[in-house]
């Protein structure tokens, strides 16, 4: 039962090791207010709203973009200098926000 306790411990640390930083996500994502409003809710209707979403999509798309998988003259060059950590956090600050702005 011991080791069992110690795995599920040590899988709770992990996870909340990598855990996304929310703050730093909302102070990098500033320049995505221009296309996607200042609450992820886009006044522009071909971009597309970013608050709300799910962070698996949101990391997903983001990536894509900066690795070439989806080109956008806007956004691949945005998302080119992101780091995975940068992805977690403008993902998790998106994610954080309230769907109806």
């Amino acid at each position: 039962m011991k080791p069992l306790l110690l795995m599920c411990g040590l899988l709770l640390l992990a996870g909340s090791a990598n855990a996304a930083d929310v703050a730093a996500g909302k102070a990098k994502a500033a320049v995505c207010a221009a296309c996607h409003g200042a609450n992820g809710i886009s006044i522009i209707p071909d971009y597309p709203n970013l608050a709300g979403q799910k962070v698996k999509y949101l990391e997903s798309s983001i990536k894509a973009y900066r690795d070439g998988e989806r080109k956008n003259p806007i956004m691949s060059p945005m998302a080119s200098g992101l780091t995975d950590a940068d992805v977690a956090n403008i993902a998790a600050y998106f994610a954080s926000l309230p769907a109806g702005g």
